[in-house]
């Protein structure tokens, strides 16, 4: 396994870990795309919960607006250069309960549509030759170029609902090419260690480190 690169967390706030490769690897069930140690995590508010339970969230699809981290800001987790950005995808509804079911049966079609299908809107930083993705921004957030020398925590977006999503939540790899396509997966630490599955992670500093 390649050494990771340990990264500051690209947030402030109340974050539940989800699909961790502390647990599994890969961590999303499947290679494809460099996920192999790729990891969610999901905005939540101080109960705990990305959005009120109610019988609207059981049946019909969700505005996203109505999950507490929509729109959250992102920051940048590693010094870099920024090598490609995608910031044109509409934010889609949110499928909690039943209709995730429906919406977890079409995921094949959108990976075989590319990765920008599945990532939605999102930013690659490259540092000292891993290059990290963060994905499924809010549309029209991201505030970084192609091109620009970034520090972390620098504002870099919001927390969005883009692409292969079923709530707003970030998704964060780090992979050996900027060419997604013929890329191999590389671990990722967080202020060196990485948070399991169901953990909260709570980051008070400006710059991504848990206070």
């Amino acid at each position: 396994m390649a050494t990771p690169v340990d990264l500051a967390y690209p947030f402030g706030g109340r974050w539940l870990v989800q699909n961790s490769p502390a647990d599994r690897v890969p961590s999303h069930g499947t290679t494809l795309f460099a996920t192999s140690y790729a990891i969610d995590f999901v905005p939540v508010g101080d109960t705990g919960r990305a959005a009120p339970i109610t019988f609207g969230s059981l049946v019909p699809p969700e505005p996203p607006e109505k999950f507490t981290g929509f729109g959250r800001p992102i920051l940048t987790p590693v010094a870099g250069i920024v090598v490609a950005v995608h910031d044109a995808e509409a934010d889609h509804p949110a499928y909690r309960g039943l209709p995730s079911i429906s919406y977890a049966v079409t995921q094949h079609r959108r990976a075989a549509a590319g990765w920008v299908a599945l990532a939605g809107n999102h930013v690659l930083i490259e540092h000292a030759g891993v290059v990290v993705a963060l994905c499924h921004l809010q549309h029209a957030s991201v505030e970084v170029r192609a091109g620009q020398y970034v520090q972390a925590g620098d504002a870099l977006g919001r927390c969005g609902n883009s692409g292969n999503s079923t709530e707003p939540h970030l998704h964060v790899q780090a992979i050996d090419d900027s060419s997604v396509d013929h890329a191999r997966a590389v671990p990722v630490t967080f202020c060196g260690s990485l948070p399991r599955n169901g953990e909260v992670v709570t980051v008070t500093d400006r710059r991504g480190e848990v206070g």
